[in-house]
């Protein structure tokens, strides 16, 4: 009996130690309150729009525990398997840059090429003509350049980069069109390089589009690269003429180079895509010219991908120079005639308005009647536009490089007073190549306030370009002198 009571005895403890290991062999389900949890995506940010607001983490809730009854219930040997798991938190999708975006535009390179003459032309009233061209994306892009005669200055001759409207690719010729434009600037001491967009004339490639692609802007910013690099040019003295399609080659292009110090632009198309997209969806009769007015275009494509500007305002805000304008390096002046059928005034208003919200230097010409071309007041606009490149091209400032509400002069020699009106005395001067900080403004704009090394004065904003000025506070102005 003593020997059978032992054997039951050993059964029973090799039969628990059995269980025993089979329990320790089986992971409970982990309950870590400190256990890592998933990183989050990394969001980017995006050039200079404002930034996406961070998702912030749902406040913590107590859910009670179940209240325990009094009746025991039989432990299960296996903790059962959840029914339902946590709902995951999204992670923040980042904005995705896309190649219309000035962001993209910034991070490419552009290196140009040296400009190779193809071709001497007929020489201008007092300058010479040639075809030249030179690399784009590899592609080979011609254009017309022209070099005026006579000493250079010390530093090269001033430039403007020239960029024509739309023309049907068929039938663009390299030395027609814009022949009267081109000598207005070209026999005023300036060379002008004016491309030939890709897939136009003799140049390589397809011609893309302004509108749904990058190339035509690419094109022009290798323009300005290589016309940098040729001998006859003063690399820093560099601005940009565009008509219609071309203002808005323009217009992207001084907000991603710092190299284009000034731009003037007429009839141009200088909306924003949320602007297009608004008063272009259908064909009819004042859609800019090389804009699609069919929605089976970029148009599209675009909304089909990334959704409507109300759906999606972030993306869209990324792709147009309108929301760029802090980061201008030079003014612009724009010329629009009201009976423009082609593009509509209110595009050139708008960007003024703009300008004056960023605080940046942007100023319109605004002709009764007329047309795209300006025709009738071509000598006027002209004039103009000359004058505000031999003011901001030969005589260039950077307001990129400026900290804070800045102006400089106009012409040489602007008169500081003591207070803001012409009633009040001369204190000063400010001259070409100087500027002064801007404290403060009277209360309908038309005089600055400047802090001066000796002491504040008040400028006459009529005679001074101003620049970074949101923000700036009305001031309480002396009185009058009475005399």
């Amino acid at each position: 009996m003593t020997t059978r009571r032992h054997f039951y005895t050993l059964l029973l403890l090799a039969v628990a130690l059995l269980a025993l290991s089979a329990c320790s062999n089986t992971p409970p389900a982990s309950t870590n309150s400190d256990a890592a949890p998933v990183a989050p995506t990394q969001i980017l940010p995006q050039a200079t729009a404002p930034p996406t607001a961070p998702v912030s983490a749902s406040p913590a809730t107590h859910t009670p525990a179940a209240t325990a009854t009094a009746r025991l219930t039989q432990v299960p040997t296996s903790l059962p398997t959840p029914t339902s798991q946590p709902t995951a938190i999204p992670t923040p999708t980042a904005i995705p840059i896309s190649r219309l975006s000035i962001e993209y535009l910034r991070q490419q390179e552009y290196p140009g090429s040296d400009l190779l003459i193809e071709q001497k032309l007929a020489p201008g009233s007092n300058y010479d003509r040639y075809i030249t061209s030179y690399q784009s994306e590899g592609l080979k892009i011609y254009a017309l350049l022209t070099v005026p005669r006579g000493q250079a200055p010390a530093t090269g001759w001033p430039v403007i980069i020239f960029n024509h409207g739309y023309i049907p690719p068929s039938q663009y010729r390299t030395t027609e069109r814009y022949v009267a434009y081109v000598d207005g600037f070209a026999r005023n001491g300036y060379i002008v390089l004016r491309p030939d967009y890709r897939g136009h004339g003799n140049s390589e490639g397809a011609a893309t589009g302004a509108y749904g692609s990058p190339g035509y802007v690419i094109d022009v910013l290798n323009a300005v690269a290589s016309v940098k690099r040729y001998e006859a040019a003063d690399p820093n003295r560099i601005g940009m003429w565009g008509h219609s399609m071309g203002g808005w080659i323009t217009l992207r292009s001084m907000v991603i180079s710092p190299d284009i110090k000034a731009g003037v632009i007429w009839g141009g198309v200088v909306g924003a895509y949320e602007d297009l997209l608004e008063h272009w969806r259908r064909n009819r009769p004042g859609a800019p010219p090389g804009a699609s007015t069919s929605r089976g275009s970029w148009r599209s494509g675009l909304v089909a991908e990334y959704g409507e500007p109300e759906d999606n305002p972030e993306f869209w805000r990324l792709l147009s120079p309108n929301h760029f304008l802090t980061d201008l390096a030079g003014p612009i002046q724009l010329h629009h005639a009201r009976g423009d059928a082609s593009v509509p005034v209110k595009l050139s208003e708008v960007l003024v308005e703009q300008g004056q919200a960023a605080g940046m230097p942007i100023e319109l010409f605004a002709y009764p009647g007329d047309n795209h071309n300006i025709s009738g007041n071509f000598n006027r606009a002209m004039a103009s536009s000359v004058s505000f490149f031999d003011r901001w091209v030969k005589q260039p400032v950077n307001l990129r490089e400026v900290s804070g509400a800045t102006i400089f002069p106009r012409v040489d020699g602007v008169n500081l007073r003591s207070g803001p009106g012409t009633s009040f005395g001369v204190v000063g001067q400010l001259r070409i190549g100087e500027s002064l900080p801007i404290i403060g403004r009277n209360d309908d704009g038309t005089w600055w306030h400047v802090q001066t090394p000796d002491g504040p004065a008040w400028v006459a904003a009529s005679v001074a370009l101003a620049a970074h000025t949101n923000g700036v506070p009305v001031v309480a102005a002396p009185s009058p002198v009475q005399s």
